[in-house]
């Protein structure tokens, strides 16, 4: 089929207008300016609020009134682009949608409010404003909101998306050429396709035009203004391709592998797509004794779960009749887990499937509305009550909060078998929570197991506390909502 046969593609391939080229922003470019203007917002949200705040207290609005409340400009920027990341307002697919951009950015402000809600209900009487934060809340909604809507059109007064050429026609090549379809067309212009070999004789990928081989990347360069060269192999290229490469790179146009501008787009590793290739995947750099990550890490571990079973101590009774009361069996749950280094250990749980429930089956994966789980049982689930005993497991340094969810040794096996770099999710603590529980519906079969392991492989390279932080939080909407399986 000629790329010449769809309207989407008579789109792609349209004369170049003789005015001159814009900007091709960078996806953290376009990231950072949302970022800028967004804090602007927000400083000016707060010194509205603060005015507001003195007008009704009858104060005086000056250096000396603003001075003192300078911790404001430092907590509420803070938290907002805590509960940003968290509500992932920043992905430019949903940044790309007005209406999906509105609706997250009203979530993040009640967010904002009910943090403040809660701190003011423990704080002692007076030392917080009462109607400040409501000040703040609906001034930085409509500011923000302004600036979300006129971003995408001062985005494309100033830029344009970034063309690109994709260099591979395998099926890498078809996975970004999707997601960058899907997600990203504000952002990225598949201007067409460079095969890899002479004797490939494939016309499109994915309704775009294969436009020719190494030697034809320069003049296509050159032509259409290309910015970038997505490379979907990530071990050597053929002779005229990588000199093609290399002479589109001293132009000036940048090299991105398929990996990494997958890994960018989705907050993913796609382990299925870099063949043996570990280093694209796994992080290489070592673990220096001088990152205080670690220990940061383990003492907020201990504090959680020590905070958690304090809360959870008083409604132990009452859970343990109820669950005795509907169904037969212990009311702890245990079963071998694998963990760090591919350690087993014994993971606790609240029971909430039946007495012996894979006596017929054997091991399986649990399903939506799976048959087995009792009635309490579903709502231990839902509500992530179900859990709280692993927190003892954090405790003992078996888990963390925040890591890859613990297989059984059976699925391990097995899935070590089927998917590449399965046995990279044990170089850290299995989590209680993780990136991929808080991204990603409940797995029931080996195709979730992949897309799981790909976020948690995304943790894996990524981890700090601003993620953990954001992972904390999505958690909690999770488990307010009842969305647990």
């Amino acid at each position: 089929m000629s790329i010449h046969d769809t309207s989407e593609s008579r789109m792609l391939f349209a004369p170049r207008p003789s005015a001159k080229r814009r900007i091709q922003l960078r996806l953290s470019e376009r990231r950072l300016l949302m970022m800028v203007g967004d804090a602007l917002a927000i400083i000016a949200a707060i010194l509205i609020a603060l005015f507001i705040w003195a007008v009704v207290g009858e104060r005086n609005y000056d250096l000396p009134f603003l001075l003192e409340q300078v911790l404001w400009f430092v907590i509420l920027p803070s938290l907002w682009f805590l509960l940003a990341t968290a509500n992932d307002y920043y992905d430019l697919s949903h940044a790309a949608d007005r209406i999906a951009s509105l609706t997250r950015l009203m979530l993040i402000t009640l967010q904002l409010i009910v943090v403040y809600v809660v701190v003011f209900f423990f704080a002692e009487p007076n030392t917080l404003p009462r109607l400040f934060i409501l000040y703040y809340g609906i001034v930085s909604f409509f500011l923000l909101a302004l600036w979300r809507i006129l971003n995408p059109a001062l985005i494309g007064w100033a830029s344009e998306p970034r063309r690109a050429l994709v260099i591979g026609t395998d099926w890498a090549a078809q996975a970004i050429i999707d997601i960058l379809l899907e997600d990203a067309l504000d952002a990225y212009q598949v201007l067409g396709v460079i095969r890899m070999s002479e004797k490939d004789e494939t016309q499109t990928v994915k309704s775009i035009a294969v436009l020719g081989n190494g030697s034809d990347i320069l003049p296509i360069v050159l032509r259409e203004g290309i910015s970038e060269l997505i490379v979907t192999s990530t071990r050597e290229l053929p002779g005229d391709v990588f000199q093609g490469v290399m002479d589109a790179y001293e132009h000036g146009v940048a090299i991105t592998p398929m990996p990494i501008l997958y890994e960018r787009m989705t907050d993913r590793v796609p382990v299925e797509h870099v063949g043996d290739n570990w280093a694209v995947v796994l992080p290489i750099g070592g673990t220096s004794v001088f990152n205080p990550y670690p220990l940061l890490k383990r003492l907020m571990d201990i504090v959680m779960a020590l905070i958690g079973l304090l809360f959870f101590a008083p409604l132990f009774p009452l859970i343990a009749l109820v669950i005795k009361l509907d169904s037969k069996g212990a009311i702890i749950f245990s079963q071998n887990r694998v963990g760090l280094n591919g350690r087993e250990f014994t993971v606790y749980k609240l029971r909430s499937m039946v007495k012996d429930a894979e006596a017929k089956t054997g091991p399986k994966f649990a399903e939506k509305n799976d048959a087995r789980v009792t009635r309490v049982g579903n709502f231990l689930r839902k509500t992530r009550l179900d859990e709280v005993p692993q927190l003892f497991n954090v405790l003992k340094g078996d888990m963390s909060m925040i890591g890859p969810r613990p297989e059984r040794a059976f699925h391990v096996n097995r899935l070590q078998e089927k998917i590449p770099f399965y046995r990279t999710r044990h170089t850290i603590r299995p989590g209680l929570t993780g990136w991929a529980q808080v991204r990603y519906k409940y797995g029931a079969t080996d195709e979730d197991a992949l897309v799981k392991l790909q976020y948690d492989l995304y943790y894996i390279r990524h981890q700090s506390i601003m993620l953990d932080m954001g992972i904390l939080i999505r958690t909690v909407g999770k488990v307010l909502s009842m969305a647990g399986q």
